[in-house]
């Protein structure tokens, strides 16, 4: 990929392109700029008021410019004389050090300092649904056991094959598409990749799968848990860690326990210490608590943890170790911010590495059936307050991720927090109102 924006759009018949970045909350920003006019945006940015997104600024504040990676150019499949970008936020001439682009950027940088390269994937559910977001879009997707349903996959073939198509076109290697584990929601796999290509390639996922949704009549949600009973939406993120040639998986061993390194386990325990703060990140919202310590569903299962463990090939804990080289972090969900889901995890591991952090006691037991028998494993936020709370608290997490960062989502969180608070609900005059 070349770094002209303005040839890029001569030779690929680009004619707008969507200068976009992701603000504290995951909602993507974007501006439409002709493509004549891409070359002095590459050079000076996109300029927005951040006050008037979800970062921690002011009217008062200066234009924040959103400055293109040419890098991340990707030409939209469906909408061919459009391409779309992510940004780097700058105020000043220096970076917003709170973007969550530029705060997972930093932590790249920091990892490759110590000879470390991060290779990540993901797995983002999502449910089609209903324009009105009523209900789920498939009226005869009914199965108690929905999962992997032939037929129900095939009723959304359109709109599944169409986003493949897409991924296949632009070379992310996807692999597998399923009907998931809920009536109506679904799964769809591509390769894993350099931690920052996977943030931006989720990014972009998420704004594809959308657009192709409502271009079908339907509508896309990734929300954690949009459906009472029903399986929520995780994010699982599998993780290695390279050397600095990107060729050797460092945490590759296989002489040592489920083929992870040395390297890798402490990485593995920097996880595990800062599990619940770190939910604050991976698990951003009021509803994600609702997925992660929901009662038994339809199905028979959440498969979502509620308990900081971790196992071999397990899918009941919060980390599975499925084969040599690499662990699968179960706890994300679908409101996870694409680039702090990232940073949080490369903060956590690098802390464990440079701690030589145990992640203690391996469990393969069924935490379904037996978490209860486990003694002294921390349980998970049982919400977006304690979750809040625990982040707080943990000061080599913030101080990781950056103070100004770490400042401006505890500040618009609370804030979050506080309008649920005090919202008022029909739950509170149906156990109230005869008291």
């Amino acid at each position: 990929m070349g770094n002209d924006l303005a040839a890029f759009a001569k030779e690929n018949g680009v004619k707008y392109f969507m200068i976009s970045y992701t603000d504290l909350f995951g909602g993507q920003r974007a501006k439409l700029v002709p493509a004549q006019a891409i070359a002095d945006m590459q050079k000076d940015g996109a300029g927005f008021a951040g006050f008037a997104t979800w970062l921690d600024l002011t009217p008062a504040h200066p234009d924040m410019l959103a400055v293109p990676d040419p890098a991340s150019v990707i030409q939209l499949p469906w909408k061919k004389d459009v391409a779309w970008v992510a940004a780097n936020c700058m105020m000043d001439d220096n970076e917003v050090d709170q973007a969550p682009r530029n705060t997972l950027k930093r932590l790249i940088a920091e990892a490759a300092g110590d000879g470390m390269h991060v290779k990540t994937g993901v797995e983002a559910e999502f449910f089609l649904i209903s324009p009105d977001g009523s209900a789920i879009s498939d009226q005869y997707d009914t199965a108690s056991k929905p999962c992997y349903d032939q037929q129900a996959v095939m009723r959304r073939y359109d709109v599944i094959a169409e986003i493949c198509d897409h991924m296949l076109a632009l070379g992310w290697g996807p692999y597998q598409n399923d009907h998931e584990d809920a009536n109506g929601q679904f799964e769809m796999n591509w390769s894993f990749d350099d931690a920052l290509a996977t943030a931006d390639k989720h990014s972009f996922f998420k704004f594809m799968v959308k657009s192709i949704a409502e271009k079908h009549g339907l509508r896309a949600t990734f929300m954690p848990k949009p459906f009472q009973g029903l399986t929520g939406n995780g994010c699982h993120a599998h993780i290695s860690v390279w050397d600095e040639t990107g060729k050797t998986n460092v945490f590759a061993d296989n002489a040592m326990e489920l083929g992870l390194s040395a390297k890798g386990k402490n990485f593995l325990g920097g996880i595990m210490k800062h599990a619940s703060a770190l939910a604050a990140i991976t698990n951003p919202t009021v509803n994600s608590y609702k997925r992660i310590n929901a009662p038994r569903t339809i199905s028979g299962a959440t498969w979502a943890p509620n308990t900081v463990t971790w196992t071999g090939n397990n899918r009941t804990h919060m980390v599975r170790v499925p084969g040599p080289g690499r662990f699968e972090l179960r706890l994300p969900d679908g409101a996870a911010n694409p680039y702090l889901l990232q940073a949080v995890i490369i903060a956590a591991g690098l802390d464990g590495i440079r701690s030589k952090a145990d992640p203690g006691k391996r469990y393969d037991i069924d935490m379904y059936q037996f978490g209860h028998t486990v003694k002294g494993a921390p349980k998970l936020p049982l919400n977006l307050l304690d979750a809040l709370r625990e982040f707080d608290k943990d000061k080599s997490l913030k101080a990781a991720l950056g103070e100004e960062f770490s400042s401006a989502y505890l500040k618009l969180k609370h804030q979050e927090w506080n309008s649920y608070a005090s919202h008022f609900t029909q739950w509170e005059r149906d156990h109230t109102l005869d008291i």
